[in-house]
């Protein structure tokens, strides 16, 4: 009954939201069979009937419609929390300012995650913050910011039950800024160590969240390395199953172009 609103990158969390994989893939294939019948894409993929708001091109965009999503949900007395997950570069935009200001003062039932992963496209987040903890600037607003691991799974769960649960109970909103990093470029075409070193690149990747997590799992013996090998095998099925789905799905027709849409008849 929770809802989520993502950024252009919004793959993972709607996956985690419990997106279906084949449904997803052919939205990125734009097929007719996708979550939004192909119209949407990549960078704005939503699936409604999952309280999955959808992603937003356009950077911070989604934290206003959060709020809203929030305000909605306090009105209607639902026990429901809506997440929204951004980038640090979000965290300049007048919309974070906006969107986080009123959450608050409303005691809004919202949870802001940033994905800090230290660069807005190719500029580094040392050239345009004064703050060496992006979380601070939560201060501004009397609520809680909490600074994470964020290649650290099990303590981003712990970070995220805390601050879900405080937004459940009525307590209002917390930013969670997620330290991360981005392995490659920005997009395909950039290579990503124009304005990174291959040294930092190569530091980052020891750190990778998949490993470690993987690590201790077995470290804790809560699962074993065949155990592990088949869910990746069984993960590696579903997205190959879910790309043939995709490539073997109908193209839309022209005339569904217009369906789906909102528009004011102009009367004669």
């Amino acid at each position: 009954d929770d809802y989520i609103i993502s950024t252009h990158r919004g793959h993972a969390d709607i996956i985690a939201k419990g997106a279906r994989l084949d449904k997803m893939m052919a939205e990125l294939f734009a097929k007719t069979t996708g979550c939004c019948k192909g119209k949407g894409g990549s960078m704005h993929i939503a699936a409604v009937d999952q309280n999955i708001l959808g992603a937003t091109g356009v950077v911070g965009d989604g934290i206003p419609i959060a709020s809203g999503a929030a305000l909605g949900c306090k009105m209607q007395k639902l026990d429901s929390v809506v997440v929204a997950f951004f980038g640090d570069g979000a965290m300049n935009t007048g919309a974070f300012h906006e969107g986080v200001g009123l959450a608050a003062f409303w005691d809004l039932p919202v949870v802001f995650a940033c994905s800090n992963n230290m660069y807005a496209m190719s500029t580094s987040v040392k050239y345009y913050t004064k703050l060496k903890d992006l979380s601070d600037k939560a201060k501004a607003y009397g609520i809680p910011g909490v600074t994470v691991d964020g290649n650290d799974a099990v303590a981003v769960a712990e970070v995220a039950s805390q601050a879900i649960e405080r937004a459940r109970n009525g307590k209002g909103p917390t930013l969670i800024v997620g330290n991360t990093y981005r392995h490659y470029g920005h997009h395909m075409g950039d290579p990503g160590t124009s304005y990174r070193t291959k040294e930092e690149i190569e530091e980052w990747k020891k750190r990778d969240p998949i490993t470690r997590f993987r690590a201790q799992l077995l470290q804790k013996k809560i699962l074993t390395e065949s155990e592990l090998e088949e869910i990746q095998t069984a993960t590696t099925r579903e997205l190959d199953e879910a790309v043939k789905f995709a490539v073997e799905s109908p193209e839309p027709k022209v005339e569904e172009a217009l369906e789906d849409i909102y528009y004011t008849a102009r009367e004669k």
